[in-house]
């Protein structure tokens, strides 16, 4: 079956809706099965969380998801009720009186979905009669110390269970059953080893033996073809559950997978090629600000100014409206979200900006939760003394501000020498030594339990990024999650992420890459690669993805070196630019925020849904080979007005905010939005230019399809690199020569 290469842009607004049969929901029942229903353990609970409400309104109270029982998420996140369904009422009922602890009520999330969640301990009785169901089954054993596995097993086993008792009693409804990751997957091989009448779905969204080979600093996707899986598979203790991953794949129906990226690696890791291609979306509401984007990007920049002073007091010697905040988030896995690339980056571009005498600051945050004892003591002084001036600086002004006013009430000219008394002085003076210190701002705002083995402070140690006064690029590590309730920054990730000017984000391993998502729809640019879901998908549908703030580093092409020397390209031309331009890019940014959402990207799941149908029930449900179709290579086109940055510029050093181009007063950003709405109504290919207008040199046929359809190594031979250069420096500006700066165009 031919994956459907744009099916997400059809649904745009404006373009030819997707002909395809509606499904009789009334006669069906859905279920999605998933560790993390009500559980948030990663992203999977961020896929299905914001997918719910879509999901929701399509299927109404047939759609059920199934997850596990916890104590403290049930009274948190979950309301209660008696199913409507009958049955679904059966089935609880009947699981119930066997000894079965079976919960039903509403998840308290946009849709209010129905939620079925089992309590794993009261059913451990079962484990040992389960296995042995499991090795009939696809003789997999699990051993006993893997308490992750066997917990997965009771789960899948109550699962299919479960599903077997609603088929019994559903009236003639088909059930399609929907199981995301190997922790699921137990359920799907029993139940079709029991030959249940439900059609199913198998979404890896990650392979567990890929995130394995990838943390070991392998040369992951230059030897796909190459790996011994089960060799590799046994050496890492994982056999077993890489047998319960590929035993669900091969199981299952239809098979499908969040990207194109890791379709190419489930294919070599799983040896099944995936179905459908489901990207993952977000409830782009929840991020909408409606128009004032812009203004809580001001907001919550000044809340991370205040963290800066106190946390640099002393050494307060830039200026803070000429800073840029970068960050980076995720797990703590320092090669596969590309920490390492990241912190080689900052290093040269460190040189770059204290080479050209730049007046540009960059504050990186490290966002990655890592074992602490507690927060660093210079870290809540720094912030303890920020408060303290700003007390004084207040009650000064207050001071200051009546004599000010008793002498104008007067009507006489204050004394500027005597506004002040030798008091106000003394208190002002003594603020100013609390200041001093005699060691560097902290690079770190806790107190880590692995100081001196810690990946990412061994790096800094090695490439010298101590914040010293003369550095222009400062590091913060905070290795905890964000919080409103936090002494030292007290804001939320979304309001941290709309504060800051770059989410960077290089990972060699990132199956999708919900963070330069989140960015995007949010309206910060950032930085991704082409070994990330996200990257390959914004290639595919934007033609110059750079100027819409999305920067996509090539880490599978080309060497280390180079990705970095790109990588350190991106930022400094980031830091090129004047005020003025990162408020457009940002504009740009946020209108991408629709190729997101999952009002469109759901439709791939439709079109997975109605596929496992036709194949579990042929006789009922047909679905011609050809479908979805494609929109004959649409992607968003360049914008027509100002280059996003001045990498054509020939200023050696970042500008001035207060310097504009004299280009920028050519853009409008109402007419450029309605010039994207324009373009995405008709279709457009890579190859056709419209009538009466040059082709672009942006406009080229370069497509994904020879960037992530099949598997190659480096390049070696000269000529064939030096021709993949020359076709993709319109995408990657930074292939060139990091000391050369592009041409314009």
């Amino acid at each position: 079956m031919l994956r459907g290469r744009s099916l997400s842009v059809t649904s745009l607004s404006g373009l030819p809706r997707w002909e395809v049969e509606e499904l009789p929901v009334e006669d069906l029942l859905l279920f999605e099965v998933a560790w993390e229903v009500t559980n948030k353990v990663g992203g999977i609970y961020t896929v299905i969380q914001t997918k719910a409400k879509t999901t929701a309104d399509e299927w109404g109270d047939n759609y059920f998801l199934i997850g596990p029982y916890f104590e403290h998420n049930m009274k948190t996140q979950v309301e209660r009720c008696e199913p409507i369904n009958d049955a679904i009422r059966r089935a609880v009922d009947t699981m119930n009186k066997h000894g079965c602890q079976v919960y039903f009520g509403r998840w308290l999330i946009e849709g209010s979905p129905y939620v079925v969640l089992f309590d794993i301990g009261s059913s451990a009785w079962n484990l040992d009669r389960w296995k042995g169901d499991l090795w009939e089954a696809c003789s997999v054993g699990i051993p006993y110390h893997d308490r992750e596995a066997n917990d997965m097993l009771i789960f899948g086993s109550l699962t299919a269970w479960f599903l077997k008792e609603v088929t019994d009693h559903a009236d003639g409804k088909h059930v399609i059953a929907q199981f995301h990751e190997w922790q699921a997957g137990t359920g799907l091989i029993l139940s079709r080893a029991r030959k249940l009448p439900i059609a199913t779905i198998f979404t890896t969204h990650a392979t567990l033996l890929g995130r394995y080979l990838c943390a070991a600093n392998i040369d992951f996707y230059n030897h796909l073809d190459k790996f011994d899986i089960d060799k590799e598979a046994g050496e890492r203790q994982i056999y077993h559950r890489y047998c319960m991953e590929r035993a669900s794949v091969h199981c299952a129906h239809v098979f499908t997978t969040v990207s194109e990226i890791t379709a190419i690696e489930a294919e070599h890791m799983l040896k099944r090629k995936p179905d459908v291609v489901t990207p993952n979306g977000l409830s782009v509401k929840k991020f909408s600000a409606v128009h004032e984007f812009q203004n809580l990007h001001a907001t919550y920049k000044a809340r991370i100014q205040d963290f800066v002073r106190g946390h640099f007091y002393g050494h307060l010697d830039f200026d803070l409206e000429k800073t840029l905040f970068l960050f980076i988030a995720g797990r703590y896995e320092f090669s596969n979200k590309g920490a390492d690339i990241f912190l080689e980056a900052l290093s040269r571009l460190n040189f770059l900006l204290r080479m050209h005498k730049s007046d540009v600051t960059v504050v990186v945050f490290f966002i990655m939760p890592a074992k602490t004892n507690n927060f660093n003591v210079e870290t809540l002084k720094g912030q303890a003394v920020r408060k303290q001036l700003w007390d004084i600086a207040h009650s000064v002004k207050e001071k200051f501000g009546k004599k000010l006013y008793d002498a104008l009430l007067r009507g006489e000219i204050p004394d500027m020498n005597n506004i002040l008394d030798r008091d106000d002085v003394t208190v002002m003076k003594r603020a100013i030594f609390s200041t001093q210190r005699q060691s560097l701002p902290p690079v770190t705002t806790h107190n880590m339990i692995d100081d001196s083995t810690d990946p990412i402070l061994s790096t800094i140690r090695r490439i010298g990024l101590f914040n010293n006064r003369t550095d222009r690029v400062k590091v913060i590590l905070h290795p905890e999650f964000l919080s409103s309730t936090s002494p030292l920054l007290p804001m939320d990730y979304e309001e941290f992420v709309r504060g800051c000017h770059l989410g960077v984000f290089p990972s060699y391993y990132e199956p999708w890459g919900y963070t330069p998502a989140e960015c995007t729809v949010m309206g910060i640019p950032s930085v991704t690669t082409n070994l990330s879901g996200f990257g390959c998908f914004m290639q595919e549908h934007v033609a110059d993805p750079t100027a819409y703030g999305i920067y996509i580093v090539d880490r599978r092409f080309q060497s280390p070196d180079d990705s970095c020397n790109q990588l350190t390209q991106f930022l400094y031309g980031f830091c090129k630019q004047s005020r003025r331009q990162r408020i457009i890019q940002r504009n740009r940014t946020e209108r991408l925020s629709d190729l997101l959402d999952w009002r469109y990207l759901g439709r791939y799941y439709q079109h997975a849904r109605y596929l496992t149908l036709s194949r579990a029930f042929p006789d009922k449900f047909h679905m011609e080979p050809t479908s979805p179709p494609t929109t004959e290579g649409f992607k968003y086109p360049r914008p027509s007005s100002v280059p996003p940055s001045p990498s054509g510029s020939q200023v050696s050093s970042p500008q001035s905010s207060d310097v504009e181009d004299e280009e920028d007063e050519r853009y409008n950003e109402e007419e450029e939005a309605e010039r994207d709405r324009l373009n995405i109504k008709s279709p457009w290919s890579l190859g056709r230019v419209p009538r009466g207008k040059k082709k672009l040199h942006d406009s080229s046929s370069f497509t994904m399809s020879s960037f992530c359809c099949e598997p190659r190594g480096l390049l070696t031979d000269s000529q064939t690199k030096t021709n993949y250069l020359h076709s993709s420096s319109r995408f990657y500006p930074g292939l060139a020569c990091l000391w050369i700066t592009p041409t314009p165009g």
